[in-house]
């Protein structure tokens, strides 16, 4: 039908964590949908997958953005910007890219905060 009902899964080290809600018939979803996740300090990455769902089959994965530690360390203030959509199966080709806002604010304790923003996706 030339669009998609979107919605992501939000992984922390391989373990699905969030699933926010799905947007339904659009190719620029808008989830305005806001979580607070701790995370444990030796943490390898996060991975939002964006899925389309399907009523009559399973759900298509529409493809994945990764933020790793070395990346957060590489951008100690924050990272700002389009990403583009990885493949998940390698048979599949991938088209889109999300906007996402990734900013390390300060400590709580010994925790430092960790804000990902996911402005848009297109």
């Amino acid at each position: 039908t030339g669009s998609s009902d979107p919605y992501c899964i939000v992984k922390v080290d391989d373990e699905a964590i969030i699933r926010t809600a799905t947007v339904w018939k659009t190719l620029s979803p808008f989830w305005g949908e806001e979580y607070e996740v701790h995370l444990q300090p030796t943490f390898h990455s996060i991975s939002i997958y964006v899925m389309d769902e399907d009523a009559l089959s399973r759900d298509d994965v529409i493809g994945k953005v990764c933020i790793t530690r070395d990346m957060l360390v590489e951008h100690p203030k924050g990272y700002s910007g389009w990403m583009n959509l990885s493949e998940v199966d390698p048979d599949e080709e991938v088209q889109g890219e999300i906007h996402l806002q990734v900013e390390v604010q300060g400590s709580q304790g010994s925790r430092r905060l960790l804000r990902c923003t996911l402005l848009e996706a297109r």
